[in-house]
């Protein structure tokens, strides 16, 4: 069996379910169903996507699904339980809550930021990836870091709706601020000189700068919102159990190695230092 499934009708039911459809089952009757499915069944089934560079990206020699989320989610999975198999199911941001309510996966592992109001609907572990806004440049730029970007000769690239957009108007009020549609347009003016910088998450940025060497990450993280792996609500012990893993893969030299496997080669990221959580 392959270890990525794609989920079509599936999405329907969760997103029905999701709104109020279907049996309703007590909180005390779900309490810890998650876990005590993950032992009977010898298998974890996680929510990654495959479109993001060098976190979760679809191999399409392989068909599989290959990144830094993958690896830490392979590695939680044996961490709870040696014997069970690690599979995914591809997600997007519209899609992942919804099938990790719906029971169509165990675990979310999808660039997922941390934030208070995602917290109402599931719970989080501990960050497993210390991500934050971050910015890229061609390679020469004099721009070094946010404080430069301050600047009315500076104009900023970002996407639309996105929340980095209006983080960097507050942090570099004076820089004029482009929201494009999306990240390939917003890549491309940034590579066609239209722009002078491109903002929005670290994790996002190092894929584009690992991928076009005429590109790098500058000035570190300038917010913190580090990604946590998401679990449905009243599952207590494999909140517990995902926590015990990630301290046990940092304590062990493990995620150091994962971050190295998969970050060394960004330009402009100190992935040593990013492995310290």
């Amino acid at each position: 069996m392959k270890n990525f499934i794609k989920i079509g009708s599936a999405l329907a039911i969760a997103l029905g379910l999701s709104l109020g459809f279907g049996s309703s089952v007590s909180a005390d009757q779900q309490k810890n169903q998650v876990l005590d499915r993950i032992e009977h069944k010898n298998r974890m089934v996680w929510g990654t996507k495959a479109d993001t560079s060098l976190m979760g990206l679809m191999n399409i020699k392989t068909g599989k699904v290959e990144g830094f989320d993958v690896d830490v989610a392979k590695e939680v999975t044996r961490r709870i339980n040696p014997q069970a198999k690690t599979e995914f199911v591809q997600v997007t941001s519209g899609t992942r809550i919804p099938l990790l309510i719906n029971n169509n996966i165990d675990a979310i592992i999808a660039t997922m930021s941390i934030t208070p109001e995602r917290a109402k609907t599931v719970d989080f572990s501990k960050p497993y990836f210390n991500a934050g806004q971050s910015l890229m440049v061609k390679k020469g730029s004099d721009i070094k870091n946010i404080s430069d970007v301050n600047n009315r000769k500076v104009t900023v690239l970002g996407v639309q709706g996105s929340t980095s957009v209006e983080e960097v108007k507050e942090k570099a009020p004076k820089a004029r601020v482009l929201a494009l549609s999306d990240y390939a347009t917003a890549l491309s003016a940034l590579k066609a000189g239209q722009g002078d910088v491109l903002t929005t998450d670290s994790g996002i940025l190092a894929g584009m700068a690992k991928d076009d060497t005429s590109l790098k990450l500058v000035g570190g993280n300038f917010t913190n919102e580090p990604y946590g792996i998401a679990i449905e609500k009243n599952n207590p012990k494999l909140v517990k159990k995902v926590n015990q893993a990630i301290d046990a893969m940092q304590k062990d030299g493990t995620y150091a190695r994962l971050m190295k496997k998969w970050f060394s080669d960004v330009p402009g990221m100190d992935w040593k230092e990013m492995a310290k959580l």
